[in-house]
């Protein structure tokens, strides 16, 4: 009895000691994996970066990621997506890709990278700068990878690459899946109105992660609970009674409707929700008449909303409808000549809401991954994110975005001492440290995916 008691003892011991060490394997593995796929990353990001498209425009972007993947051997889908008819109007072409690897018995795991840049003409001096141009609405604009989506692509790839090169350690259904028009909240909608989760496997999970301008590269922040805000553009069209700038007592001058609707929505944050609410209501566009003499008979105004529940967000919406009209009202403005508010929800955002569970499991793989020093705590901030939306299908389905490290530590803590913001997600300076960043990415997500698929 003593001596099996000493043989247990000693096979204990045994196990304490060669678990940290093969802990340790997993990152130097990882590293080693990474390291020998950066410079074709890094090709590829350059090439992503140099030739951005907008939103409903990723042919191109979308033909290169569905190429690549199809080269590692999943099961590609190309130009998924069903976006609504527009009376009047062409279909507009849907180019989500969907690409499927499985690998025996095991869970279904999506892993979400977005595709579209952004209408801004980019001033980072890299080599590699955008000079693209597309057409907007009838006008050409300059095009960037402004919110770092290239970035995103390049790490889906990178993880894409090595789980196939990893396929002893992993079982189950994979699902890579690029969705188009993150920037218009419309191509997560479009893809599972085309039936992602009924002609596709359904996940068990959804995982993605998004560059944050503020943490420096080679970090990760995870953020349990609410994460992202939802988002909603609504337009509101100020009607008054027109006529000459010198006889205002003759007219009913949509302008001043249009102020004191400025000043009165401000209290619906202050006065109106609970303190312990965030919400936002930002007027970004007003516009009025065409001379300095000519009182107008409308005014147009452009809004943005941001809350984090439901129920905030309509409180707002229908709130906005309420004071337009009785600040009309007051203004004596006929019945007929009503303030309109509208707001789409095609491209309207819900919250994103990470599972906390789910995200604490994540974290403590990726922790494994990059080392716990270069994990932290995030925060909730007010962007928008249609990713949100693979979480709210019946039933519905735990979903995780992390945040990644993008910007160069030194700039991040000049900035600090000056009292000044480091460009930021959306400038035309926003410039990612690609090496680092991509690196960190696709060894977060690798270890992520390998860990809700493990063996």
């Amino acid at each position: 009895m003593k001596r099996n008691l000493t043989i247990v003892v000693i096979m204990l011991a045994a196990c304490w000691v060669t678990a940290p060490q093969l802990g340790a394997q997993a990152p130097a593995d990882l590293d080693a994996r990474v390291a020998a796929d950066l410079d074709a990353l890094l090709a590829t990001y350059r090439h992503l970066h140099a030739n951005p498209e907008l939103s409903y425009q990723e042919k191109e972007t979308a033909a290169l990621v569905a190429r690549e993947l199809r080269a590692l051997g999943f099961e590609v889908t190309e130009n998924f997506g069903a976006y609504p008819a527009v009376q009047g109007a062409a279909a507009r072409a849907a180019y989500g890709v969907v690409a499927v690897m499985r690998n025996g018995a095991g869970p279904t795991i999506m892993v979400r990278t977005d595709l579209d840049a952004l209408p801004v003409e980019e001033r980072t001096g890299v080599p590699y700068a955008s000079r693209a141009k597309a057409m907007q609405e009838g006008t050409e604009v300059s095009v960037m990878h402004a919110c770092g989506h290239d970035v995103h692509m390049t790490s889906f790839l990178g993880t894409a690459r090595l789980l196939t090169k990893m396929k002893d350690r992993w079982a189950g259904t994979l699902i890579m899946i690029g969705q188009p028009a993150e920037e218009r909240g419309a191509g997560a909608a479009a893809m599972l109105r085309a039936g992602l989760y009924t002609k596709f496997p359904r996940p068990q999970t959804v995982v993605a992660l998004h560059v944050m301008a503020d943490v420096p590269a080679g970090q990760v922040g995870m953020v349990e609970g609410f994460t992202l805000a939802s988002s909603d553009s609504v337009d509101v069209t100020i009607y008054g009674v027109g006529g000459h700038g010198a006889a205002p007592h003759a007219t009913k001058d949509p302008v001043v409707i249009a102020a004191q609707f400025i000043n009165a929505i401000q209290t619906i944050v202050s006065r109106e929700l609970n303190p312990l609410d965030p919400a936002v209501v930002t007027v970004g566009s007003i516009h009025a008449g065409t001379k300095h003499n000519i009182i107008s008979d409308e005014a147009r105004l452009q809004l943005t909303v941001r809350a984090y529940k439901p129920e905030v967000r309509e409180r707002i919406l229908n709130s906005l409808e309420r004071i337009a009209r009785g600040v009309a009202a007051a203004a004596g403005v006929p019945n007929d000549r009503m303030p309109v508010v509208r707001w789409s929800r095609e491209e309207s955002t819900p919250s994103t809401y990470n599972d906390p569970p789910m995200t604490r499991r994540l974290g403590a793989a990726i922790r494994g991954a990059i080392g716990a020093e270069n994990v932290i705590d995030g925060s909730p901030i007010m962007p928008a994110e249609d990713f949100s939306r693979f979480g709210l299908e019946e039933p519905r389905v735990p979903i995780v975005m992390f945040w990644l490290g993008a910007s160069d530590p030194k700039i991040l803590r000049e900035a600090k001492e000056k009292g000044m913001p480091a460009p930021g997600l959306h400038s035309a300076l926003f410039t990612p440290v690609p090496d680092v960043a991509i690196r960190t990415g696709v060894k977060a997500m690798t270890a992520a995916v390998l860990d809700l698929m493990k063996k």
